[in-house]
């Protein structure tokens, strides 16, 4: 056998041995569903996204999933404006990363994000919420910062930062 094949042999033994190592009870965690829409240069694009909001959502993610649909994701409500920082621990496919402020504003965008990094990715300044999205969505729809993501949590009142 090549080293090649050694390697993707051990890669698949891997990324099966997390799939049964997931924490007990972590199929209890649900999510509530809704629609979102990204407006860009190319138009408007509409995604069913989960939304990740008490921390054990948060914490469970897209982690131990083997795909992400084309126009689904998981949109991570963090309540208020905040520095925030993401990683990839037991997230089995790769994901774009959208950082968005309070307006609904993608502030930055983390592309490819490599699956089961332990690296941080950080939101580059405060936002109110991560929207992960299938990886390559971003270039396929021409996303880009400045980008406008319509949702509810973008229309409440504004949140004081915190201490």
């Amino acid at each position: 056998m090549t080293r090649r094949l050694q390697r993707g042999a051990a890669r698949v033994l891997f990324v099966a041995m997390l799939a049964f190592a997931a924490p007990a009870g972590a199929d209890d965690i649900s999510f509530a569903v809704s629609d979102l829409w990204i407006d860009s240069a190319e138009g408007r694009h509409r995604f069913r996204v989960e939304i990740a909001e008490t921390p054990a959502q948060m914490a469970r993610g897209l982690m131990f999933r083997t795909e992400v649909a084309p126009d689904a994701g998981m949109l991570f409500d963090y309540g208020g404006p905040r520095p925030v920082t993401m990683w990839m621990k037991n997230t089995l496919v790769p994901l774009d990363m959208l950082f968005i402020d309070a307006d609904g504003a993608v502030v930055r965008i983390e592309r490819w994000t490599t699956p089961l990094s332990l690296e941080s990715i950080s939101s580059g300044a405060p936002v109110v919420a991560v929207l992960e999205l299938r990886g390559g969505a971003a270039d396929r729809l021409g996303l880009a910062a400045g980008d406008r993501v319509s949702h509810p949590i973008f229309d409440r009142p504004a949140a004081a930062p915190p201490r």
